[in-house]
């Protein structure tokens, strides 16, 4: 697979709805991850990421505005011991409480499917990254309708074990705007990582379309001492 340009492919594409990347920083140093919110609906803009223990959650902006909260309030990012989970949706609990138990991350999401929102049917997409004496692996995951046919439901996992240094991953839900919003294809986009972590910020949230665009959360894990550095950006201020 051919390395992709990550702020390219942004500008590109006026709705990717909500995207996860994971990858290491060039020096080696660093597990990076990303994700980001774009909305719209009026429900779906009204809304920040706040930080929560180690994780952060979704919160409206104005609740006065809140409509439905059942698919734009949850945790998209909480920690289990070394284990970081990223996903866009509340199947962040679901994988949080099954790992917990002892089940493993695919067996956690094979208790969940799509979202129930027709026609889109969005896909719901899952990451998790595991720091242990030193060594950095991750996966990624997809679960979606069968080309929006909802009886079906389609699961991958990528697993990379053993990173190298300055490479990521890219999965985001929606392949661009439309009616209905076309599900994400095929494997995650191989992408460039980069060693600043602002940079990076700054880099992603000023690619994403302006309208669109939600909030982001950016997190910097040292591999040696499993310390971290987090940045959240909102249009909602």
């Amino acid at each position: 697979m051919q390395k992709t340009s990550l702020e390219t492919s942004l500008k590109g594409n006026s709705y990717p709805g909500r995207g996860i990347v994971i990858g290491k920083s060039p020096n080696g140093k660093y597990a990076v991850t990303a994700y980001f919110i774009m909305g719209r609906s009026v429900n779906s803009r009204n809304r920040i990421f706040v930080e929560e223990g180690e994780g952060i959650r979704t919160e409206a902006f104005d609740p006065a505005k809140l409509s439905d909260p059942s698919l734009v309030i949850y945790a998209p990012v909480r920690v289990l011991g070394n284990k970081t989970i990223v996903t866009n949706g509340d199947q962040t609990d679901t994988i949080y409480e099954l790992m917990d138990k002892q089940q493993t991350f695919e067996q956690a999401l094979r208790t969940r499917e799509f979202e129930p929102d027709a026609p889109n049917y969005t896909p719901r997409i899952s990451g998790i990254l595991h720091i242990e004496d030193g060594q950095f692996n991750y996966a990624m995951s997809i679960l979606k309708s069968n080309h929006g046919n909802p009886s079906q439901c389609n699961r991958y996992t990528f697993s990379y074990t053993n990173p190298l240094d300055g490479e990521g991953h890219f999965i985001h839900t929606y392949m661009g705007d439309g009616n209905p919003l076309p599900s994400f294809e095929g494997e995650p986009e191989l992408v460039e990582i980069l060693d600043d972590m602002e940079e990076f910020t700054n880099m992603l949230w000023g690619s994403l379309n302006e309208e669109n665009k939600v909030s982001l959360f950016v997190r910097y894990i040292d591999i040696a001492t499993g310390e971290y550095k987090t940045a959240i950006v909102n249009k909602n201020k």
